[in-house]
């Protein structure tokens, strides 16, 4: 399913969500530039690697630098499907909730998202030394608050049946339900394989944490 468009319709610029996907774009850009060899060293530091960050919480460093990937790796994508992907998502979902909480609480309600969903990762995966790296754990907090905001949007899809392809209007509760079942089940089977590529209790602890703490910052109108 690929949702192409809602029909929320915010009287307001997103600015902080346009601003978020420049930074993004901007920081794959960098990539871009960088040898394997750089990208490989930047990706390491800047990159929530759950291992490193649990030597340093048991440790009980007080070292900013230790916790500092839980913000930077937000910025870090790992190609263009990836970055393309959650972009699509930041703009489709992140206007609105923009519009719901506000400019300014919605660009501290994207930080904290993103930080838990990052410690949900590493709390699932603390032995893992791969770096996690992308903005999908803060746009889950974005889909997890959109549906409390939002209850009863409906979001035009893009739906495969096998070689054909249809868009269909549906409930914007039942999209998001179908998605999150996704993300929970692929991150138990994960766990039963010992890993995997995508971060997806990221994307899991994101939406919870979203659903959760939108309320503290919600726009009272």
């Amino acid at each position: 399913m690929i949702p192409l468009r809602d029909n929320i319709h915010p009287n307001t610029i997103p600015f902080i969500t346009v601003a978020l996907i420049a930074a993004n774009i901007g920081a794959f850009v960098m990539e871009l530039k960088w040898t394997p060899g750089e990208l490989k060293t930047w990706v390491s530091a800047l990159g929530m690697i759950p291992a490193r960050l649990a030597e340093a919480a048991n440790s009980g460093s007080l070292d900013p630098a230790a916790y500092l990937p839980l913000v930077t790796n937000l910025f870090l994508h790992g190609g263009w499907l990836h970055i393309i992907g959650n972009m699509w998502f930041l703009w489709l979902f992140g206007s609105s909730v923009e519009y719901c909480l506000g400019h300014a609480n919605f660009l501290t309600f994207y930080f904290v998202c993103g930080i838990i969903s990052n410690l949900a990762q590493a709390a699932f995966d603390p032995t893992s030394t791969v770096p996690v790296i992308g903005a999908s754990g803060a746009i889950s907090g974005i889909l997890g608050a959109y549906a409390v905001c939002f209850p009863h949007a409906k979001i035009k899809t893009l739906l495969f049946l096998v070689f054909i392809f249809t868009i269909v209007e549906i409930p914007a509760l039942a999209f998001l339900t179908i998605w999150f079942v996704y993300q929970l089940q692929s991150g138990t089977a994960a766990l039963s394989m010992g890993g995997s590529g995508i971060a997806w209790w990221a994307h899991v602890g994101g939406f919870v944490a979203g659903a959760l703490l939108n309320r503290f910052w919600i726009k009272r109108h």
